[in-house]
């Protein structure tokens, strides 16, 4: 692995400067907001938002009252018990990648696997691919912290390492890196309802993604830069409860 295996992100034409006009958006509304209002309830409403729109894209038919109130399907309770968790990862994520995208999984699935399921790769070479992505996390780059979160993010996506719920882990690892980057700490931009609010785009990106074509890669990139803009409209300190 080369010194900055992220390098080459950027390189290409128009992610630094998306990425770039993504983090200001952030920072405005964690700045000019947050300041003012942030508080325990505010990241919790956050991270229910987020579970909820996780749940969603993983095929949950729950409705946010529903999973705010403690209802909603299995598939809810599954992203749900994932978010309460969450921020107490953020030191494990920053000394051990690998460990805590085995915790996320270990949540996620509780219920529905064998416990000697949880938190295993589905096979050597699903292994293998989650110690190249802990790396990722790990390494010392010029890449902009949102695109290494978007890249973990992908990479977890499609090439499903875990035997469940490789969706709701990888878009919680997103959220997690967010935090443990110093991106959002408080975990108050909601990048999962971005995701849901965009869907089509989401979903097309990522399978362009899976392609493994520069295009593919580059055009991902480009969504989660407008993704994240979306993310901080979507924060609690923007926007009402529905």
């Amino acid at each position: 692995m080369s010194a900055d295996p992220l390098a080459w992100l950027v390189s290409l034409e128009g992610v630094p400067s998306a990425y770039a006009g993504a983090r200001d958006g952030i920072d405005v509304v964690l700045r000019d907001r947050g300041l003012r209002r942030t508080s325990p309830e505010l990241t919790a409403e956050s991270l229910l938002r987020g579970a909820h729109a996780s749940a969603v894209l993983e095929g949950s038919a729950s409705s946010l009252a529903e999973v705010r109130a403690g209802g909603g399907d299995e598939i809810a309770a599954d992203a749900v018990r994932v978010s309460t968790e969450l921020l107490a990862l953020v030191p494990v994520v920053r000394r051990s990648p690998l460990q805590a995208f085995a915790r996320l999984h270990a949540l996620a699935g509780h219920g529905s696997l064998p416990v000697d399921r949880l938190g295993r790769p589905r096979d050597g070479e699903s292994a293998g691919l989650l110690r190249t992505v802990a790396d990722l996390v790990t390494a010392t780059t010029e890449a902009p912290a949102l695109a290494v979160a978007a890249v973990v993010h992908a990479e977890l996506v499609v090439n499903a390492p875990f035997p469940s719920h490789n969706g709701i882990v990888a878009r919680a690892a997103e959220r997690l890196l967010l935090a443990a980057k110093g991106v959002d700490e408080k975990s108050l931009v909601v990048p999962e309802a971005a995701h849901l609010a965009l869907r089509a785009e989401y979903e097309s990106n990522l399978r362009g993604y899976s392609s493994g074509k520069a295009g593919g890669i580059h055009s991902w990139l480009l969504y989660t830069a407008e993704a994240y803009a979306a993310a901080a409209e979507a924060s609690p300190l923007v926007r009402d409860a529905d």
